[in-house]
């Protein structure tokens, strides 16, 4: 079967795309170093946490939440835990299992990092985009979630307050 190549056009979307993915993740993730001490990566977690129920999520869940591997998640929540911010909790119903638990200090750290994280998140998309574009984007990212993996991600759809 014939490889069927990118146009131009859309050969220079999808360049211009990763290009703007990646030093957008690497700017969230200098902000949130210098002001929070968070990494971005953790600081997702946080907010996982902070929207489950009770504050608190199964291990296994949070992995496929997050998308990390068990081993990723597990040194991720070990430095959490370190900082005071999360605590790991047998769980009630599965021996084997273990739950991340957000700790008050991880919800203040938590809450004191996300207004310029969203001040951030604003200035460095939304204020430079029109209702227009915000509505296109949405439809596109929604349009190519459609062929990944939609049941693992459709419920990071809702609207979170510290996102």
């Amino acid at each position: 079967m014939a490889t069927r190549w990118l146009s131009d056009e859309e050969q220079a979307a999808w360049r211009a795309y990763l290009l703007a993915f990646q030093l957008l993740w690497e700017d969230l993730d200098r902000e949130l170093q210098r002001d929070a001490g968070l990494a971005h990566s953790h600081y997702g977690i946080l907010v996982a946490l902070s929207e489950a129920p009770d504050r608190r999520l199964r291990m296994s869940d949070l992995a496929q939440l997050q998308r990390y591997s068990q081993s990723r998640l597990t040194h991720a929540i070990a430095r959490l835990e370190r900082d005071g911010y999360v605590v790991r909790e047998q769980c009630p119903t599965d021996r084997r299992g273990l739950n991340a638990v957000l700790t008050p200090a991880g919800m203040k750290a938590l809450e004191a990092a996300a207004p310029g994280h969203v001040a951030e998140v604003r200035a460095k998309v939304f204020d430079r985009l029109s209702d227009e574009q915000v509505a296109a984007m949405r439809e596109v990212c929604e349009t190519l979630l459609e062929g990944l993996d939609r049941p693992a991600v459709c419920d990071r759809l809702a609207p979170a307050t510290l996102s």
